[in-house]
């Protein structure tokens, strides 16, 4: 006699993913410190090991080199330690960027020196009206753009955004100061899903982030404050910090190939791996 076994349910296969070649822009670290505060994560008193700081930044450098990818470096300055966090200077889309104006004094003269490093580069350059912080808040999902504001950038700057980009720009609200930039709590796995921490949104933004990416990777508190969504992503290579193990285990399960890199000491500024890596998204090919 035989008995029937229930057939254990296949596992949904996770979709194929496609890795695109980009081209990034990157600050090497010569004067990063941590001599003021102006977010939650800078701590004066705490020192830097400068020589850890140059070694992990050469290997997230060499990291997205081994990835196939392009990386441009622009030199830091003396009196300008947080320019390593190359992504809040322009968002740039299309061959165009919007240039930045910065919220707290200690960074603006920033701002002219990523200004003239893309317009030498061949992009063309728009100055920043209202204050924004360039991808910090800024990101880039497919043909739409995720604007994020409540600590840095001013709501004005999203229709900037909007005029120069020609892009959908959706707004979203940030409200917990440990993550006072969008790329500190959503990442951009490919043009058409994300990554978030949803209690860093109001519940207004929660809803509508639910309604725009329904797959979404929902990620903890935990991974989120050790910078895991501060992630640059290919499309199929996910650069994301070691220490979001649980997160990396979801971009596993969901078809992506996590490729972890440790950048702690930049924690220790506020930044992480997107923050110190500025896409330079090209014009569109014509045919």
């Amino acid at each position: 006699m035989t008995t029937d076994v229930a057939a254990t349910p296949a596992r949904p296969q996770a979709p194929a993913r496609t890795a695109v070649k980009r081209r990034y822009l990157m600050c090497r670290p010569t004067y990063f410190d941590v001599v003021y505060t102006i977010n939650p994560w800078m701590h004066p008193e705490v020192p830097v090991d400068h020589a850890l700081v140059t070694s992990q930044w050469e290997n997230l450098r060499a990291t997205y080199l081994g990835l196939g990818h392009d990386v441009e470096v622009i030199e830091g300055a003396p009196g300008l330690p947080d320019m390593v966090f190359a992504a809040n200077g322009a968002t740039v889309v299309d061959g165009k960027a919007l240039a930045v104006s910065f919220h707290y004094e200690q960074r603006r003269a920033e701002a002219q020196l990523y200004a003239d490093w893309l317009r030498a580069d061949g992009i063309a350059v728009t100055d920043a009206v209202a204050i924004n912080e360039g991808e910090g808040d800024f990101l880039t999902v497919g043909r739409r753009m995720i604007a994020g504001t409540g600590f840095r950038s001013d709501l004005a700057s999203h229709a900037e955004l909007a005029e120069v980009t020609g892009l959908e720009v959706v707004t979203v609200e940030l409200v917990d100061p440990r993550f006072y930039h969008i790329d500190t709590a959503l990442a951009v796995l490919d043009d058409d899903n994300v990554a978030y921490l949803p209690q860093a949104f109001s519940p207004a933004s929660q809803a509508r982030l639910q309604e725009l990416y329904p797959g979404a990777i929902h990620v903890s508190l935990e991974d989120a404050k050790v910078f895991g969504l501060n992630a640059v992503s290919d499309g199929h290579n996910v650069v994301v910090a070691s220490q979001a193990s649980d997160f990396i285990a979801a971009l596993e399960a969901a078809g992506y190939h996590p490729v972890p890199v440790d950048l702690s000491e930049l924690l220790k500024g506020g930044g992480g791996i997107k923050c110190c890596t500025l896409e330079l998204r090209p014009a569109p090919t014509t045919s």
